[in-house]
């Protein structure tokens, strides 16, 4: 199917393209104001356009051109090239400072950092280290645009593949848009049995009536992530890595844990929002409206680890051969909404939501002393809660509540968000978090053909309380302080060793404490852009674990070339984090467990990079970690696990609107 949908993408891509792309028309060279960042004005070189029913050519700005978010945040698609985007420029399409990817593209990244900003109120499937590269729903964006709008994204990967996005929007009216993506990787790695292949398809639709009263929000998703897994090199074989044996600088004879194992995870959901207004009164002295809505979404899951003999690195198995644990997590969730709108009180819902869980595994598990592990997890979940909205003296605030009232799951969360526009330049924000929900499934209950790998708990609710601030200002500075207290942390533990990993609940509270900062120096043509991160922990003993100091510093330097036809950025980043002891990885269970027996970091990292612009095309050229093979080989995102040797990867990003 993954072939099927790139192909069928493409192929609407590059029609739409051939048939409609207009040329832009650049304005004289004397109307154009381009900043050295690569900023675009608003003149007819920024413009897509169409003819009208007479002919006549219409013109539309880049402006209109609309990025809606789940929380109905709009943006604009941004076509500049600025050193963000360079950032941005990976398999996650995100900023992934907080993060060390392994070896491989599309495997797992261990954390350097975490956020606990987003709230739930029901636990999740677990396997957190599959999913890095899965969308939820408040990573699905919606689209308005005039003209059919389409991108595609090409990266190299690391041997024997390649990362591919192509993603069209148009409206068919001005009231409906819809868009189609497709992302998809393959690369086989530098190392043994480390294959990875990962699918995102996507289609999204939003929709207003002409009077506004209806509007309609949904998409499909469909996401896959397969992985080889080796786990690891053996104790052996990390000793020729880091003493730099030349016989093994070719990673592909390195010894490895085990050659025959691969792990799967497959969702599809299907999701919809819509409202509609039953009163709308507007004049010059109020502004009142009275909505319903509903929500409605359904999402399957399931997580596959295949492997053809048993190994000892997990001990004892019930089967020898033919080893497979599968585990799958449905979900079918249904929410009503009441809305009222004032401008004295602002915008006040009142929300009620059911959902119907079912986790389960596909067999029955008799264990020696004819207890049963049991095979399903289910029920059914009533909340309510409410959401407002205002704005206050300039200031935005809103908070958000739900608590569970029937059904064994209990929990809740609350959230509270003011944000001030300072000026043009800087804004504020401060908010609140408090969350209780249970741990994920896969700490509850888990079924495995290794023995040690079977387990029913009984757990507390985990509890986090966070309090953030951040400034936000490109003439001063952005900066990001938290402080979260977590009580009831559960995790999974490696650190006795030669023990199982196994889940466990921490008795006493921890705290962790984040500052992050960032600021760019410029002068003339060359700009210093710099991220620090500062982090302390409160515990016993070594259960959450990051390093205490993240730093990421660029120095580059841009212009325009021939005439200005061509935006130049080129310049090294340094990348640095201290030695901590971070998280080991479980292929078997899909996730992170804490260890206190190997610690990694304190490799230093550069990336020389030279990127450039051709009107609406981004190009990129990047040699990454050139100091791999002189500074040491002591260099692992986790234990085991190898960060990545010089390699050299370009791409490009293209936009063009027809």
């Amino acid at each position: 199917m993954k072939v099927k949908h790139i192909f069928f993408v493409l192929c609407i891509c590059m029609t739409v393209f051939t048939v409609q792309a207009q040329e832009f028309k650049p304005v004289p060279e004397k109307k154009q104001k381009m900043s050295q960042r690569g900023e675009e004005p608003l003149n007819r070189e920024n413009r897509s356009s169409e003819k009208d029913k007479t002919g006549k050519r219409k013109e539309y700005d880049i402006n209109l051109y609309k990025i809606i978010s789940h929380d109905r945040d709009t943006t604009i698609v941004d076509t500049t090239l600025t050193i963000e985007k360079d950032y941005k420029y990976n398999y996650l399409r995100r900023d992934d400072f907080e993060l060390i990817p392994f070896s491989n593209l599309g495997q797992t990244y261990n954390n350097l950092g975490y956020s606990f900003d987003r709230t739930q109120a029901l636990p999740n499937m677990g396997m957190r280290a599959k999913h890095f590269n899965y969308d939820e729903i408040e990573d699905v964006k919606y689209f308005n645009v005039p003209t059919p709008t389409t991108e595609l994204f090409f990266k190299t990967a690391m041997e024997q593949g390649q990362l591919l996005e192509a993603f069209i929007t148009m409206n068919t009216s001005k009231r409906m848009n819809f868009s189609i993506a497709y992302k998809g990787m393959r690369s086989l790695g530098k190392y043994q049995n480390i294959l990875s292949s990962t699918g995102n398809f996507k289609l999204t639709a939003n929709y207003r009536t002409k009077n506004d009263r209806y509007g309609l929000r949904a998409h499909f998703y469909s996401q896959d992530v397969l992985n080889n897994e080796n786990g690891g090199l053996t104790t052996e074989a990390v000793s020729d890595f880091v003493n730099g044996v030349e016989e093994f600088l070719d990673r592909s004879r390195l010894a490895v844990q085990f050659q025959d194992a691969e792990s799967i995870l497959v969702g599809k959901r299907y999701y919809l929002e819509h409202d509609y207004k039953i009163v709308k009164q507007k004049d010059s002295l109020r502004d009142n409206n009275l909505r319903i809505g509903h929500t409605f979404n359904y999402e399957t899951k399931y997580y596959i680890y295949n492997q053809d003999r048993e190994n000892s690195l997990f001990g004892e198995s019930f089967v020898a051969t033919n080893l497979r644990d599968r585990s799958q997590l449905r979900k079918l969730f249904n929410e009503a909404s009441l809305s009222y709108t004032t401008k004295t009180f602002g915008d006040v819902k009142f929300k009620a939501n059911h959902t119907k869980l079912d986790y389960f595994f596909d067999k029955i598990l008799y264990l020696a002393d004819d207890s049963v592990v049991p095979n399903r997890l289910e029920g059914d979940v009533l909340a309510v809660g409410g959401e407002w909205r205002h704005t206050i003296a300039g200031i935005q605030l809103k908070a958000d509540l739900l608590a569970n009232i029937s059904g064994e799951l209990g929990g809740n969360y609350f959230t509270g968000r003011a944000r001030y526009q300072l000026n043009d330049d800087a804004k504020v924000e401060a908010s609140i978090v408090i969350n209780s929900k249970a741990p994920n499934f896969n700490f509850i209950v888990n079924q495995s053909d290794y023995m040690d790998y079977n387990w029913r708990n009984n757990l507390k609710n985990e509890r986090t309380q966070s309090l953030n601030f951040s400034l936000k200002s490109k003439k001063w500075l952005n900066a990001d302080v938290s402080f979260t207290s977590l009580d009831n942390f559960t995790y999974f533990s490696g650190l006795t060793p030669d023990a199982q990993v196994a889940p466990q609940q921490s008795e006493d509270a921890i705290t962790y404490l984040k500052v992050k900062v960032g600021r760019e120096f410029r002068y003339g043509k060359f700009a210093l852009n710099n991220t620090i991160m500062y982090q302390k922990v409160g515990q016993t003993g070594d259960v959450f674990n990051v390093p205490e100091l993240v730093t990421r510093n660029t120095l580059y330097y841009t212009d325009k070339w021939f005439k200005k036809a061509l935006f130049i950025q080129t310049g090294v980043t340094f990348n640095y984090f201290t030695e901590y002891f971070g998280n080991a990885y479980s292929p078997l269970l899909g996730e992170f467990y804490s260890q206190n027996q190997q610690k990694i970091g304190g490799f230093p990292r550069f990336d020389v990079f030279i990127n450039a612009k051709v009107r609406r095309t981004r190009i990129y050229f990047k040699l990454e970690h050139v100091n791999s093979s002189f500074t040491g080989y002591d260099f692992f995102s986790a234990p085991n696990q190898p960060y990545r040797d010089f390699i050299i990867r370009f791409g490009l990003v293209w936009n063009f609107f027809s």
